[in-house]
């Protein structure tokens, strides 16, 4: 993983508070929170460990980063600081990897990780404390569509029952796992058509939502849709963009959607297609190189991966200007503040400590 490394006793503080404390279920229910919680000034008297709190600034928590061209995980605070990693050295030396890591979502309790690695078409999860590797579902190297098999497997979450949920992107199917089994599907597999719930087309998101429906993208046509927890659809609308990828839900009934074109763009649309903001500068450093995720932050600020150019960004919806990077524009590395390909993020809150660094939290 990437840049400015902590002291380690700094660094063994952050990976022993995230053991206890990553976030109570990935990015849902960090969208929830984005979407209901507003910018606070961190509590500097008797502040209670076990409430997450809103720090000053464009970036009011820590995000995990896929950094996915380096086939790396991390972790990073506002001032760009690395709270943890995985792989490291020692992790390399022991044969611990990941490839292709397409995005990662932290697991319901705050103890691991879980991953999806496209091009390997598999799904694993990754212990904070011990960097244990677990697979999933999937075999490495091995695509289909037979029991444990995915073909491009995008957007891994894992629910608060422990049910896994997946797009199986070229599968043209929302699978959802538990046990190495699949338990219940959207879609069918070598039917990729706009049919839903009956088949879908390719996909590539499959946000949970807070009632235990699922919000989908279907790339073909830039079809959004909505379904029950039962797998019925509620509504479906084509996006006004080129190539839509992973919705996540607002407040209102809006939908918060990346473009992964070039240039890119995010929208909010309401569930009728109609565009409510954009921000999509044409060029110059503004413009976005194929953004594959926007999430809202409890700030209202929006992070978006500008994956082709090798940053994560926040923009200021009030001002449409971006107000915090970590990467550079078209630079690869793995070195101070660099990265490639960033395909894939989750928030993180953090909290108080007693010395001036900012430990993870749970939520209440």
């Amino acid at each position: 993983m990437t840049r400015r490394r902590l002291p380690l006793v700094l660094a063994a503080l952050a990976v022993l508070a995230l053991v206890g404390a990553l976030v109570r279920h990935g990015r849902a229910s960090s969208q929830n929170t984005a979407a209901t919680t507003g910018t606070t000034a961190p509590t500097t008297t008797a502040p209670d460990p076990n409430k997450p709190v809103t720090l000053r600034g464009a970036l009011p928590g820590a995000l995990l980063i896929a950094d996915r061209g380096n086939d790396r995980m991390l972790l990073v605070d506002p001032a760009r600081k690395i709270l943890w990693r995985f792989p490291t050295a020692a992790d390399k030396a022991r044969g611990a990897k990941v490839f292709f890591d397409d995005d990662t979502f932290v697991e319901p309790g705050g103890k691991a990780i879980v991953s999806n690695e496209e091009d390997e078409h598999t799904i694993i999860s990754v212990d904070i404390a011990t960097h244990r590797e677990t697979y999933l579902y999937g075999r490495p190297g091995v695509k289909g569509s037979a029991p444990g098999l995915l073909n491009t497997p995008d957007d891994a979450y894992v629910l608060p029952d422990g049910t896994m949920t997946v797009a199986d992107a070229y599968n043209c199917r929302i699978l959802f796992i538990r046990a190495h089994r699949i338990v219940r599907q959207i879609g069918r597999a070598g039917v990729c058509v706009h049919d839903p719930p009956r088949t879908l087309g390719a996909v590539n998101g499959d946000t949970p939502l807070p009632d235990g429906g699922v919000l989908v993208s279907e790339i073909n046509g830039s079809w959004v849709d909505d379904f029950s927890a039962t797998g019925a659809l509620r509504w479906a609308v084509q996006a006004p963009v080129a190539y839509p990828s992973d919705p996540q839900p607002l407040p209102g009934g809006r939908i918060l959607l990346a473009d992964y074109s070039k240039p890119g763009a995010v929208v909010v649309m309401s569930r009728r297609g109609r565009i409510l903001w954009r921000y999509g500068p044409t060029s110059g450093w503004g413009a976005l190189d194929h953004p594959s995720l926007a999430m809202p932050l409890p700030n209202g600020d929006i992070a978006v991966n500008d994956d082709y150019k090798d940053r994560v960004v926040i923009v200021d919806p009030r001002t449409n200007r971006i107000v915090w990077q970590y990467g550079h524009a078209y630079v690869k590395g793995t070195g101070f503040n660099l990265l490639s390909i960033p395909d894939g993020m989750d928030y993180v809150p953090l909290g108080p400590h007693e010395k001036p660094l900012w430990q993870l939290v749970h939520h209440p």
